[in-house]
């Protein structure tokens, strides 16, 4: 699953608004930003854990940061009395300008909380007691991602762009594909 949603993200452009995009993306310790989860993930008393739960960035008014849609971020997630606690692992971003594109991939540390800014995710729909049976994730529900460290990615490799940049030179707009010269075709008569 989380191959298709990487190869999906390599395939579109996107700018990063508030991120400050040049050569590093960066974003200061304590910044938050809106997220969703991508499908709709559950845990139970029974299995309270999810390893590499897909998020996706979101607009929002309530994040002091608005990273771009088309980011994911891979966290863990574990139902915790009544809520969810949601701890996110990394983050792939790609910057594009015009024709290029960069990509930006590392290690994220960073907490989930509600946009009340009250701790983990409030995502139980079946409780006994003070403890949470039942916990239901749904795209739907946007929370915050609150950094726990500054980050800052440099950009990765990115042989897609190596591959377009050759595909624009054979195609005749780059230096090493000049114009050819008119000449007669030897066939004709």
């Amino acid at each position: 699953m989380m191959k298709r949603y990487l190869s999906t993200l390599l395939m579109v452009g996107l700018t990063l608004p508030q991120a400050a995009m040049s050569d590093t993306l960066r974003l200061p310790e304590d910044a938050s930003f809106a997220v969703h989860v991508i499908d709709e993930a559950h845990l139970t008393r029974d299995t309270p854990t999810l390893s590499d739960l897909i998020l996706q960035p979101v607009a929002s008014q309530q994040a002091d940061y608005h990273l771009p849609e088309h980011c994911l971020i891979t966290a863990d997630a574990q139902l915790e009395g009544e809520r969810v606690r949601i701890s996110a692992k990394t983050l792939t971003c790609i910057d594009t300008h015009g024709a290029d594109s960069e990509i930006f991939s590392g290690k994220l540390s960073a907490s989930a909380m509600e946009s009340d800014g009250s701790y983990a995710v409030d995502a139980c729909i079946e409780k006994l007691g003070s403890e949470c049976e039942r916990a239901e994730l749904q795209p739907s529900h946007i929370f915050q991602l609150r950094l726990g460290r500054a980050l800052a990615l440099d950009p990765q490799d990115n042989p897609a762009a190596r591959i377009n940049e050759q595909r624009r030179q054979a195609e005749g707009e780059g230096i090493a594909n000049p114009i050819p010269n008119e000449r007669p075709d030897p066939d004709e008569d």
